[in-house]
């Protein structure tokens, strides 16, 4: 009877209540959903800097970007020689860059978002401004500084 009651208290704890184990699901996503948003923030502000480096330690090693039909990047070989080439001539700031959606599902997390980039010639030149949304899929990777890698990227200029 002893050995009984033993296992039933043993038993209890280890039955997680139904509502603990989605509160633990929502504290892990809230924890994932900062730290998107502080790699965002890590890479605008490396792009404001012109920081090739940081921008691409963000980025997967099979990373694929298209900026349009017929202006796709595959590999972070080719992504970091368009960004390096980009900055050599512009100084780039983020206006704004508003996050629309954001997905998380295990260890992938899709993010829709709405951006105004401001580029400033590094010759002289008049300023323009690039405004559109962008679509970007990400992998979690913990040897990763941002935390998460971006492995896909859509950009979709503003018509």
């Amino acid at each position: 009877m002893l050995s009984m009651v033993l296992a039933v208290l043993l038993a209890v704890p280890l039955q997680l209540d139904p509502n603990s184990q989605g509160a633990v699901a929502g504290l892990r996503e809230q924890a994932d959903r900062s730290a998107l948003e502080r790699a965002g923030v890590a890479i605008r502000a490396a792009f404001a800097r012109g920081d090739v480096g940081a921008v691409m330690a963000c980025h997967h090693p099979a990373v694929e970007k298209s900026f349009g039909p017929g202006d796709r990047l595959v590999g972070k070989a080719a992504v970091e020689k368009n960004l390096a080439d980009t900055l050599a001539s512009n100084r780039l700031e983020f206006l704004s860059s508003t996050v629309e959606s954001l997905m998380i599902n295990g260890d992938v997390a899709v993010e829709q978002s709405v951006f105004a980039i401001r580029g400033t010639p590094r010759s002289g030149g008049t300023a323009w401004t690039f405004r559109g949304r962008t679509q970007v899929v990400y992998l979690r990777d913990p040897s990763n500084p941002c935390g998460w890698a971006t492995i896909r990227e859509l950009v979709q200029p503003a018509t």
